[in-house]
């Protein structure tokens, strides 16, 4: 509401994720790899392997271009991105946590200090001040690991942040240590991997099966606990998110799969490598690593999916919107936007008078100020594919509007605006792809009625109160849905003649059968 929106139009979030995606995965490997490199010339120097302190020479060289000049790039980049679709966000992170991220800076300083000293050493300084110069890296960049996990959970799991605003309770929030053990476990995953692409262009065959069966050894161990953290991390997240984010929209938890799946695919490469470490080619390590940046890639996406719709969780919306207000936040709550019109209340809007003409003018600019965030109109989660499968036209758009925080397990913020703007927002949704009447009628069967009509806020189980409670004589039933507000103030008042209600009861009684019938088994319980 405060600042201008920035339209991107194949979606905002995939935007900040293949920047952010990139970043990771190129930050984490400069947090294992600054220990890779020092534990590794340690061992090196033991042992007087002249030839393996060469190839950690050039390897060195490889990481410095890769972690201080890209990392420090798409750093920036992502501040970029986050600052022209989240300005709010970012003003929030920053004004929170301004002390975090000027000691995480500080960090980074000495980082990209000690590794130019560490990489421009190795023919210039004794082994023991070289090595030391190693440590100093290691260990500022770990710290600057240990701050930003701080603030990225934080967005996730605000913890009693949102009663106090006080910077450790927000730092110290419930997936703070989860989340630091699987980070620092694929960071040293990532340490061995990137080590196999630079090993896999060596000459010497013998000297390449040392760095190999070395790497492999830093890589299968941390990918083999991935999944118990990962375990650990889930349990911390409050129930009612995850449960949202395994409902009827479950884009997290698909990623989860894909994440399961590539990292197996990663373990599995990794110990393929040891069949013949002497032999292994550029062409399979950057094919592992591929396979690794997708598993890392999903398990960000997962993070950023189960949060949603908050930027901040149970706090703060994007575009300035709050889920609460809390004095000197300079934002608005959706209550206060409710009651003054979104119009009234964004400073950046081009329209602030609604007529009969410019309806879906005037829906399109609250759509880019409420709805963009999450959605597009027909790219990522575009919301005319969704419309159209649901045969949705303008009157019945607008009536679900009315109840978007029911909407795939309360995973949607509610509308925030009069009653006018709703039906502005409406008029641009169904201009997106127009639905004639008789389509968003046409439905006969069951099953379509209840997906096109239900299925957003109610699923097919008893832990649903209307699939629950629904009257079981099909006549009594099916007169009850004739007016739904009677059965729930804030349901949508849909108008489904006697037919479609005839058989959507029809349909629910045969889903609720298995049901009943293991109720029944277990002593009628349940």
């Amino acid at each position: 509401m405060n600042y201008p929106v920035w339209d991107v139009g194949f979606g905002a979030g995939l935007l900040i994720a293949v920047v952010a995606i990139l970043h990771v995965f190129v930050s984490h490997f400069a947090v294992g790899g600054g220990l890779y490199l020092v534990v590794t010339e340690h061992k090196a120097r033991r042992s007087n392997d002249a030839a393996l302190l060469n190839w950690l020479k050039e390897h060195s060289r490889f990481f410095v271009l890769v972690t201080v000049v890209f990392g420090a790039i798409s750093g920036v980049g992502i501040w970029f991105t986050i600052g022209l679709i989240g300005p709010t966000a970012t003003s929030s992170l920053i004004h929170a946590y301004v002390w975090g991220w000027a000691i995480e800076w500080v960090f980074f300083f000495v980082e990209i200090t000690a590794a130019l000293l560490y990489l421009y050493g190795w023919d210039k300084l004794d082994p023991v001040r070289h090595q030391w110069y190693g440590w100093i890296y290691c260990v500022a960049a770990y710290l600057s690991l240990v701050v930003i996990n701080g603030i990225i959970t934080f967005m996730l799991t605000s913890g009693s942040w949102i009663k106090n605003h006080r910077f450790w309770s927000g730092f110290f929030n419930p997936t703070y240590f989860p989340s630091l053990a699987f980070r620092t476990a694929i960071a040293l995953a990532l340490a061995g991997i990137y080590a196999l692409i630079t090993a896999s262009v060596q000459k010497d065959a013998a000297l390449k099966a040392r760095i190999v069966r070395w790497s492999v050894w830093w890589t299968a161990p941390s990918l083999a606990v991935l999944p118990a953290l990962g375990w650990w991390y889930i349990r911390k997240i409050p129930a009612d998110v995850w449960a949202s984010a395994r409902g009827a929209m479950p884009t997290a938890t698909r990623f989860a799969g894909l994440a399961e799946l590539l990292l197996g695919v990663t373990l599995a490469l990794v110990v393929l490598a040891l069949v013949r470490p002497g032999r292994i080619h550029l062409a399979f390590s950057l094919l592992l690593a591929l396979v690794a940046l997708g598993a890392m890639g999903s398990f960000e996406f997962i993070r950023e999916s189960v949060r949603k719709p908050y930027v901040i969780y149970n706090y703060l919306y994007a575009n300035s919107l709050y889920a609460m207000q809390i004095p000197g936040d300079g934002g608005f709550s959706t209550d206060e936007v409710t009651a003054a019109g979104v119009l009234q209340s964004a400073k950046w809007v081009q329209v602030r008078e609604i007529t009969a003409a410019n309806q879906v003018e005037v829906g399109h600019e609250i759509f880019r100020l409420e709805c963009e965030s999450c959605h597009t109109a027909d790219a990522y989660r575009g919301l005319k594919h969704y419309i159209a499968l649901r045969q949705w036209d303008e009157a019945k758009i607008r009536a679900m509007l009315g109840g978007l925080e029911f909407m795939h397990n309360g995973v949607m913020p509610p509308f925030a605006g009069t009653d006018a703007e709703q039906g502005a927002l409406a008029a641009y949704l169904s201009a997106v792809e127009p639905v004639s009447a008789a389509a968003a009628s046409a439905a006969r069967d069951g099953q379509t009625i209840f997906e096109q009509n239900c299925s957003m806020c109610h699923r097919v189980s008893f832990s649903d109160p209307l699939f629950r409670n629904l009257n079981k004589n099909s006549s009594a039933a099916a007169d009850s849905l004739r007016d739904l507000t009677v059965l729930f103030p804030l349901m949508p008042d849909l108008k489904l003649d006697g037919a479609q209600r005839a058989a959507v009861v029809a349909w629910i009684n045969v889903q609720r059968r298995p049901y009943m019938q293991g109720s029944a088994a277990q002593g009628g319980k349940g």
